[in-house]
């Protein structure tokens, strides 16, 4: 086992749930990441999450998330690097919800710009699409597009920077609760399947960001309410399981 995931199974107080009883299978780094997160009714969500979980609300106010962000490093456990298969682009569409009292991260899409992650987690049941995406870096700015292909929309070009210093949100604050979450939840067919993932608490800084086109239906979306940036985070995957229920 890398000496990474030695440390990072070693730090466990800050987890919102125990770790499952089967072994971690993938290993990721996260760069650059972009945090937005936009109010939206309990309503209009609720028909676009499965029964099964609970909506998850901040003070009865819900949220979608949009984190556009850069995959580096990605091992299968046991395993070498593969060539040209541990890094590309990412950008997920998620919102909060509970199951069993349990705060997690409910995802509508994950977008990715390298065929096979699209193919074999599609194959685990997570909604992945391919897209065509880039990103670039002037001092700060990180410039990124994303255009879904295919016969869904889904769109977002603009650019972010950091503009405070780093800080690790407070418990109980809007921030920890947006960030804190080590489970997500997704279905296949009447199953719902369960994954959790392990990283230490996150550091970020607020961000100033810039749309230049946002498109993810059937959200309508504008400018966010809150925007960080996080530079960097190491995290470890487990496969999903069926959820008991």
């Amino acid at each position: 086992m890398a000496d990474f995931a030695k440390e990072l199974l070693e730090k466990t107080s800050h987890r919102t749930a125990p770790f499952p009883n089967h072994q971690w299978r993938l290993s990721q780094r996260w760069d650059h990441l972009l945090f937005m997160h936009f109010p939206v009714s309990t309503e209009m969500l609720r028909v676009h999450v499965p029964s099964s979980l609970e909506l998850d609300t901040f003070e009865g106010q819900a949220w979608i998330g949009i984190i556009p962000f850069a995959v580096k490093d990605m091992r299968i456990r046991g395993l070498p690097k593969i060539p040209f298969y541990h890094s590309y682009l990412e950008l997920n569409v998620r919102t909060y919800v509970t199951y069993k009292g349990v705060p997690g991260v409910y995802f509508f899409s994950l977008d990715a710009n390298h065929l096979p992650v699209v193919f074999g987690t599609r194959i685990l049941s997570l909604p992945y699409f391919r897209a065509g995406m880039s990103m670039g870096m002037e001092d700060e700015v990180i410039n990124y597009s994303s255009s879904r292909k295919g016969k869904t929309t889904g769109i977002f070009t603009g650019s972010y920077r950091p503009i405070s210093e780093p800080f690790t949100p407070e418990g109980g604050s809007l921030t920890y609760w947006f960030l804190e979450r080590y489970l997500l939840w997704t279905e296949n067919g009447k199953k719902l399947l369960r994954g959790d993932i392990h990283h230490e608490r996150w550091m970020v800084t607020e961000a100033e960001t810039r749309i230049n086109k946002m498109m993810f239906p059937p959200f309508k979306l504008d400018t966010p309410m809150y925007a960080h940036y996080a530079a960097s985070q190491r995290a470890l995957m487990w496969p999903l399981v069926p959820e008991k229920i």
